[in-house]
């Protein structure tokens, strides 16, 4: 207590924060209890009947389940191999000596980030229509006929996941810039004195100061598996990719909006945050016992 009458300035800046996320993050975490209860809004939460892990096993023996399980899984696995790309591009530009040109190519790499996915989505189908868009008028000029990569299941995945590449990689670098950018240059200067190789630097300077970044966001990365974004899943989901398309955080939208059946969206979304907080436990606790590196 004496600690927080000496400090009791920076507890009351911290307050409307702890407020915020009382309010709008802990106090809504008793409605998950519509999972367990079929739910009538007439009735409300406490009023509508308990019905147990019904909706859970209804969830579990849909067909639904096991293709929105494969999709989301199979994106998740796709969006991790792309997880060095950062790291890559950050290595790449802390190479980079002219600075002003570093600075340039910096900025336009940032810039996607702050493009928002409708629009993201907007190109993607200005680029890749087949009929009106940039590649069907490319093979238009030699007389073919484009394919429909927006309404190809099997190739949802990679414009899902490389449209994401390009937009968030350069934003996605800074945090790993910034390690690079706390290594001392005297680590550099002893190395070329020694006779290293730009290449050396990178594999014993550069990498080492990376690897304690890069397995904490990898970490947190593993806790949000099943999180595949919704809204650009969404806006490129169409009747012929749905197959490769409907992913869990779609289905959940698609159950609870639009046909009001709150109890089932709600253990859908319960079941999802529940692996990926086991996720998230069980890579920290690998991570604890094999590295020096760990979220706690």
């Amino acid at each position: 207590m004496a600690g927080i009458g000496r400090n009791w300035g920076l507890y009351l800046l911290l307050l409307p924060a702890v407020t915020l996320l009382l309010c709008f993050t802990y106090k809504p975490m008793y409605g998950v209890i519509i999972a367990f209860k079929d739910f009538k809004p007439a009735l409300g939460i406490m009023g509508s009947p308990w019905v147990g892990l019904k909706y859970f096993e209804k969830f579990f023996n849909s067909y639904q389940f096991s293709i929105t399980i494969k999709n989301t899984i199979y994106i998740s696995l796709y969006s991790f191999a792309t997880f060095p790309i950062p790291i890559l591009f950050a290595i790449c530009v802390n190479q980079l000596r002219a600075n002003r040109f570093k600075r340039v190519f910096q900025t336009v790499t940032y810039m996607p980030h702050f493009i928002s996915t409708i629009v993201i989505v907007g190109i993607l189908m200005i680029v890749l229509s087949p009929g009106n868009g940039l590649l069907g008028h490319i093979y238009s000029l030699f007389g073919a006929e484009a394919p429909n990569l927006l309404g190809s299941a099997s190739l949802f995945s990679s414009l899902y996941v490389w449209s994401d590449v390009w937009q968030h990689a350069g934003w996605d670098s800074i945090i790993y810039i910034a390690a690079l950018s706390s290594v001392d240059p005297s680590l550099y200067e002893a190395a070329t004195v020694d006779g290293a190789s730009r290449w050396q630097k990178i594999r014993f300077i550069d990498i080492p100061m990376l690897i304690p970044t890069a397995v904490t966001l990898l970490i947190l990365r593993v806790g949000g598996l099943l999180g595949v974004g919704f809204e650009k899943a969404y806006l490129l989901q169409n009747n012929l990719n749905i197959s490769g398309s409907e992913v869990l955080s779609t289905y959940v939208y698609k159950i609870g909006l639009l046909s009001s059946q709150y109890s089932f969206s709600a253990a859908i979304n319960l079941f999802n945050t529940v692996i990926n907080f086991l996720l998230l436990i069980l890579v920290n606790q690998i991570s604890r016992k094999y590295s020096e590196h760990s979220l706690w």
